[in-house]
C-alpha cells in the first residue's frame, strides 16, 4: 500500500480573482509530490487569475462545484486573492463543500484571503491560524485566534498570511497532507481489522517492550 500523497486527490476551490501565485505554486508543489491535484470552481471552462492588481493567467477548470463532493477528495487548498474568497463565500455550494472537509477532520490549508471561506463555513472557532492581516478582526469575531505568523498548524489546518510566505506554506502543507492522509488510513486499516465490538489486542495479547510487565 502506497503512503504519503501519491495517488491522493487534492481539492483546490477557487474562481475568479484568485492570486495566481497561491494557486500555482501550491499546486505545483503537491503535484511534485504525488498528488492528483483539481481545480474546482462554481463555472466551467477556466478562471481568471490575478497579479495583485492586474490581470494574470486563465486557469483551466478540472471540475464544477455542483458536480463534486467533498468526501471525493483527501485534503482541500483554499487560495486567496481578495475577490477569489469574497465571491466564494456568497456560494452556498462552495461553504457547504468547505464546512464537509472540516466536519470530516480531512487536512485543508488556506494562504491569504482564502480564510475568508473558513470563517463563512463556521470552521474557526475555538481555533488557532493566521491569514491576511485584514481577516484578524473577522477571524475573532468568528471565535479564532489570529496569530501573525508565517504558517501555523492547528491539528488538521494550515494557514497562511501571503505570496512571501509561500515557500513554507509549499513545504509544511506537503508534510501535513501527507501525514494526515496516513493517519487516516491507518486508522482505517485499525478499523477494519478490529470492529468496535472487537477492540485491539492489549500489549500482553500481541507480544512487543513491556508486554511483560503488563
Amino acid at each position: 500500500m502506497e503512503f504519503g500523497l501519491k495517488g491522493r486527490k487534492v481539492a483546490i476551490v477557487a474562481t475568479d480573482g484568485v492570486e495566481q501565485v497561491e494557486i500555482e505554486e501550491p499546486r505545483r508543489a503537491l503535484d511534485a509530490a504525488g498528488a492528483v491535484t483539481h481545480i474546482i470552481a462554481p463555472r466551467d471552462g477556466s478562471i481568471q487569475a490575478v497579479n495583485h492588481d492586474e490581470k494574470g493567467a486563465r486557469i483551466p477548470v478540472d471540475r464544477m462545484l455542483s458536480d463534486v463532493r467533498a468526501s471525493e477528495y483527501d485534503a482541500l487548498l483554499l487560495p486567496g486573492g481578495v475577490a477569489n474568497p469574497d465571491r466564494l463565500r456568497t456560494d452556498a455550494s462552495a461553504v457547504q463543500f468547505v464546512r464537509e472537509f472540516m466536519l470530516g477532520e480531512r487536512p485543508v490549508a488556506a494562504i491569504c484571503h482564502g480564510a475568508w471561506l473558513l470563517v463563512e463555513a463556521g470552521a474557526v472557532a475555538g481555533r488557532t491560524l493566521t491569514s491576511w492581516p485584514s481577516l484578524q478582526t473577522d477571524i475573532r469575531n468568528a471565535g479564532g485566534e489570529w496569530v501573525d505568523v508565517p504558517c501555523h498548524v492547528d491539528d488538521r489546518l494550515v494557514t497562511s498570511r501571503k505570496p512571501a510566505d509561500l515557500p513554507v506554506f509549499c513545504a509544511t502543507i506537503v508534510r501535513e497532507f501527507a501525514n494526515r492522509i496516513d493517519e487516516a488510513r491507518v486508522d482505517a486499516l485499525v478499523d477494519q481489522s478490529f470492529p468496535a465490538s472487537d477492540p485491539p489486542p492489549g500489549p500482553s495479547a500481541i507480544g512487543g517492550e513491556g508486554a511483560a510487565r503488563a
